[in-house]
């Protein structure tokens, strides 16, 4: 007997799921390259940042793509991504006054299966202004 396809919600739910664990494994893979984890899912001004970390004198807002291949986690933050994500780090920064002397960058976690995640530091830019 045949199983029946998966439905929406089934879907969405194993999407999330698979999200989640990436977010785990950015946040191991951070940890271990001495990073402080300072947030995680912080929503704000219509905007989320997945990971907001510090090590030394940098802040690094992090977006974490899990995608099953590695480059379509590359190329899966939009511009409108980069927009939300510089709306809700403002808003951290609003937050957060302490941070003001901190160098500020937005980096990005690509994760899929079967690889170790690769972080990339100043994955774009980060229109703060």
């Amino acid at each position: 007997m045949t199983k029946p396809p998966p439905s929406r919600r089934e879907k969405r739910q194993r999407a999330r799921a698979f999200g989640m664990r990436g977010e785990w494994a950015a946040m191991a893979l951070l940890i271990c390259k001495r990073y402080r984890i300072l947030a995680r899912n912080f929503s704000a001004a219509g905007g989320e940042i997945d990971i907001v970390a510090a090590r030394g004198k940098v802040i690094a807002f992090v977006e974490v793509k899990a995608r099953p291949e590695v480059d379509a986690a590359r190329v899966a933050i939009t511009d409108g991504k980069r927009q939300r994500i510089a709306r809700a780090a403002r808003a951290w920064l609003g937050r957060n006054r302490w941070a003001a002397g901190y160098d500020l960058r937005a980096d990005a976690v690509f994760v899929s299966p079967r690889r170790w995640p690769e972080h990339l530091e100043k994955a774009f830019e980060l229109d703060l202004i």
